[in-house]
Formats: structure tokens, C-alpha cells, sequence
């Protein structure tokens, strides 16, 4: 058990990272540091917590997060610039944010010395296109130069390896997560299901971008908070990069729009439209490794972690029409 540490949390706002902070505030100190771009902290228990100090700062300022981070015990490395539509609209400050700002946070853990351990957030889609239970030894595959979707898995991918370079030159004890697909309750931004089920909520049209046969595994974000959790105290886990996700948990993106239809009991219609860039076909991880090394294992199925989300969100939304006694069991 994590117990009497400072943990120090770039993103920390961010919808994990939030999740996260809610297991460890009582029994830790927290230093939360971020931009504040999109703030799940906010209207929570944790947002004025004796436990939590927030400072708002970028990772690209060196001297500042350096200065905010000294003293802690833990570093967990959550800031990124993510989703498709960011990573179009911005490519330059993706890059600039996602492999500068993981060098900052990485040479700071260096430099204030005492990091017992730093875990790095990367993404599955350094597996590319095709990723059908890839495991950690998988090749990592990049697409072509200039399209708009590689843009966030290079820049991601840089900052596994940098972090790796840190553990093997340094000693620093570095943990690479590769989240896949993570929702549940708190999630803000551009997550596929979460817009679903705002929409659905709604009665609005979900709104799927290609033929909807994408394949992806889904994975309920207290299961992803337990693999965190599970990097940040088990020793087998320093020096290692873990797959999280749920690899029961798999539907195409039509069979969810599907699902969160049902389950909110929407009469909303699916409707189709042309790709806004290069897709994911198919992402589904194995993770064995996660579970042999350190005892990690999702636990929610997918109808259930879709009704707790659309439950969270129904009541915590002002502007949605209270919905919530007719979901389904």
C-alpha cells in the first residue's frame, strides 16, 4: 500500500490521473500540476482536498515543474496533448508537448533525485493499424510520414523510449502503461463511448466516422487505476512497459454504438460518416504479462462499465434530461 508519499502528477486533472488521485489523497500528499485545459478535478471531492495542492503549470517549463516536483516520492507523467481532433488541429504542439514535455519530466524526476518511481503514460496505438493481441514485445509500428493520426503515437512512442533510456543509463525506476480504450465515469474531451452516451442521452444521432467494423477492447477506468496502481508498488514492475486494457471486453464501433443505445434506452439513430483520417482497424492487447509480473487483471465487462458511465453522467450533467430511471439491467 501506497502510504505517507508525495506523488507528484503532471495532468493531473485529466480524467485518470483524477480517478487515480481519489484512491491515494487520503493516506498521501498530492501535488497536482497542469494547464488546466479540461479539469475532471473540478466539482469533486479531491478539488479543495486538505491532501491535494494544485499548481497550474506546462511541462514545457522546465524550471517550474522541476521546482514543483522536488520532494516527491512518486511521479506519475499523465500530461499529453491526445484524441484525433486535437492531434489534427495541432501536430506541432502534440510533438512539442508529448516528447518535450516527457524529456522535462523525465530529466526533472533525474535531477530533484528521490524518485522512487516514475510511470510514464503511453498509448496503445504505438501498435498501428492492425493490433490483435499484441503483447509488450510487439513491434511497434508507425504509419506513413504527414498523416495526421501517426502524429500522437510518434510522439508517445518517443517518450517510451526516452523513459526506457532513463532507467538503463540513470537508474531512474521507470513504468511505461499503455492504456487501451479507457472510459468510465469522469471522462471528458473526445472519448469515443463518452460522446456516445452523451449523445445518446440526448436522443441525438451517434455519429460514426468510417463503416463502424473497427474492432477495439474496451477497458473500465477503475480496472486501468488498478493497473496503475499495481506499477506504482509492485517491484517486478520497474524498468518494464505493461499493456492495460481488458481483452474481453471487445466490440466493434458499431456494436458499441449499439450497447450504449441499449443501455440508456436512447432513441437516438447511428449514422455513418467518411473518416476524418487514417483508423485503427483492430486493437486488442494481450495481457498476460501485466498479470504474470504483477498481478494485474480488469475485472468490469463492458455492459456493466457502459451502465456505471452513463449513470455518472446522467446525473452529474445539468443540461441532460434525467434519464436515469430507465436504464437497463
Amino acid at each position: 500500500m501506497i502510504e505517507g508519499k508525495t506523488l507528484f502528477i503532471t495532468g493531473g486533472a485529466g480524467f485518470i490521473a483524477s480517478t487515480l488521485i481519489a484512491r491515494l489523497a487520503e493516506r498521501n500528499r498530492i501535488v497536482v500540476y497542469d494547464n488546466y485545459t479540461r479539469n475532471t478535478l473540478k466539482g469533486t471531492p479531491y478539488d479543495r482536498h486538505p491532501n491535494v495542492r494544485q499548481v497550474q503549470g506546462d511541462v514545457l517549463d522546465f524550471e517550474r515543474l522541476k521546482a514543483h516536483m522536488a520532494g516527491a516520492h512518486i511521479v506519475v507523467h499523465a500530461a499529453a496533448i491526445a484524441g484525433i481532433d486535437s492531434t489534427v488541429k495541432n501536430p506541432v504542439t502534440t510533438m512539442r508537448v508529448n516528447m518535450i514535455g516527457t524529456a522535462n519530466a523525465l530529466e526533472a524526476a533525474q535531477q530533484v533525485g528521490g524518485v522512487e518511481r516514475f510511470v510514464e503514460f503511453s498509448t496503445s496505438e504505438v501498435f498501428g493499424s492492425q493490433a490483435f493481441k499484441v503483447d509488450e514485445a510487439a513491434q511497434t509500428v508507425t504509419g506513413a510520414v504527414g498523416e495526421a493520426r501517426w502524429t500522437y503515437a510518434v510522439s508517445k512512442l518517443a517518450g517510451e523510449h526516452l523513459a526506457h533510456a532513463y532507467f538503463k543509463q540513470h537508474g531512474l525506476p521507470t513504468v511505461t502503461v499503455r492504456p487501451f480504450n479507457v472510459y468510465g465515469p469522469g471522462q471528458t474531451g473526445e472519448g469515443a463511448l463518452s460522446i456516445f452516451i452523451r449523445k445518446a442521452l440526448r436522443n441525438e444521432d451517434l455519429l460514426i466516422f468510417g463503416d463502424g467494423t473497427q474492432i477495439r477492447a474496451w477497458c473500465f477506468v477503475d480496472d486501468m487505476v488498478e493497473g496503475v496502481m499495481a506499477c506504482l508498488e509492485h517491484p517486478n514492475a520497474v524498468g518494464q512497459s505493461f499493456n492495460i486494457g481488458n481483452a474481453r471486453a471487445v466490440t466493434t464501433i458499431y456494436g458499441l454504438a449499439e450497447a450504449v443505445l441499449r443501455v440508456t434506452g436512447s432513441a437516438a439513430r447511428i449514422q455513418f460518416r467518411q473518416a476524418l483520417s487514417a483508423d485503427i482497424e483492430l486493437r486488442i492487447p494481450n495481457v498476460d504479462k501485466a498479470r504474470e509480473l504483477i498481478g494485474f487483471a480488469a475485472q468490469v465487462d463492458l455492459e456493466d462499465g457502459l451502465r456505471r458511465t452513463a449513470e455518472w453522467i446522467a446525473r452529474h450533467e445539468s443540461d441532460l434530461p434525467a434519464l436515469a430511471p430507465i436504464f437497463r439491467s
